[in-house]
């Protein structure tokens, strides 16, 4: 080694965030490693690498005793003394020993530290860009699949998507590009392993964030998603200022935000849902497109019981049940649904904001004209 390597490890340390003192220190220990393994040597030597020059020299350390047993750890007084007179019994001598061909076996071992340690770096790197990316949402190019997962490049690295993030509508090409979600970053023995997916609800956040200004500014909120990837979803917004309507902004000029969302999701039904602190009112909402009449909250079981027309009843719990399942996800409340004709046979009534009790009629249920107001 020699002065053009020290350049290079000057280099590198720039481009690659290696420090290189920490670097030398490493090729050091190997090249210890290297002298014990190729010439049998005795465990006390140390190897020191000019840090200016790159020269390569290697010390064999032995004590300094009265009369030496083993001759590769000790050293007799009368021999420490010809080489430094202050040598006292118990000091440590060092005396060079650097093979003459040592050159060749250090080039060799620098090298394989140095790539270890750019690897290890690059991966580190890799690991630190992309732990603080976690929950974020990402756009890879698909590289290849296979039955347990398909793979992404994300530019320095690789992601899976496993199959079991993956939507029932996700049918992937080599060379398409597409957005995923990313659930979590690990260091693993191979580098950092970047797990995503495609059916997380925080997708249907962050694609929210990325289409509406509104959201990503702080303007609209999302309150919760609730999702069946691939089928329907339902988002609850919410907007501080009045002027602002959360469901119009995330709808957009035609339907053309929303669209975009769906359009990356495959064709997943949205449904965007008006946020209200009003559990009542909340509940209402969430059943949406299906119209309810009266909400009862019962705070201690957690149940809200919703009651709908008649002709609304099957829209209400959505096909198989998915647009009650979801509507309990979103606002958190197990929801009973009745038809009116079930409510008023059960003696059922309820309000949608305790301010409405003057809009109920004689069966205790909402006049259709306040669920058409704004």
């Amino acid at each position: 080694m020699n002065v053009e390597f020290i350049e290079a490890l000057d280099q590198l340390a720039k481009e690659k965030g290696i420090d290189k003192d920490t670097l030398l220190e490493a090729i050091e220990a190997a090249l210890i490693s290297a002298y014990k393994r190729n010439f049998n040597s005795a465990p006390n030597v140390r190897v020191e690498i000019g840090r200016d020059s790159g020269e390569v020299h290697v010390f064999a350390r032995k004590t300094v005793v009265e009369s030496p047993t083993d001759t590769r750890l000790e050293i007799s007084l009368d021999a420490a003394m010809d080489i430094l007179p202050t040598y006292q019994l118990g000091d440590v001598v060092e005396i060079e020993v650097t093979p003459r061909d040592f050159g060749r076996i250090a080039a060799q071992t620098a090298k394989q530290v140095v790539t270890q340690r750019i690897r290890e770096a690059e991966r580190s790197i890799v690991y630190n860009k992309f732990i603080d990316r976690e929950e974020d949402i990402v756009t890879g190019v698909v590289q290849r699949q296979d039955a347990r997962a398909v793979y992404v490049e994300l530019g320095q690295t690789e992601a899976v998507l496993p199959a079991s993030e993956q939507m029932p509508t996700d049918r992937f090409q080599m060379g398409d590009r597409i957005k995923a979600y990313i659930t979590r970053v690990e260091r693993t023995t191979k580098g950092p392993q970047i797990v995503l997916s495609r059916t997380h609800p925080g997708l249907l956040k962050r694609l929210f964030e990325f289409e509406v200004p509104e959201i990503y500014e702080g303007v609209v909120e999302i309150k919760s998603v609730a999702r069946e990837a691939g089928y329907r979803s339902k988002i609850a917004v919410y907007s501080k200022n009045p002027d602002v309507d959360p469901i119009g902004a995330c709808v957009g000029s035609r339907g053309m935000r929303v669209q975009a969302v769906v359009s990356e999701l495959h064709g997943e039904k949205v449904d965007i849902i008006q946020w209200s602190e009003v559990p009542e009112e909340f509940v209402a909402n969430s059943l949406s497109p299906a119209k309810v009449t009266s909400v009862q909250i019962m705070e201690d079981e957690r149940i809200a019981r919703a009651v709908v027309p008649d002709y609304q009843l099957s829209l209400a719990i959505g096909k198989e049940g998915q647009n009650a399942r979801l509507a309990a996800k979103l606002t958190g409340w197990k929801i009973d649904i009745k038809s009116e004709t079930q409510a008023a046979e059960l003696g059922m009534f309820g309000r949608l904001t305790p301010d409405l009790d003057d809009d109920l009629d004689e069966v205790g249920t909402l006049s259709a004209d306040w669920l058409n107001e704004p």
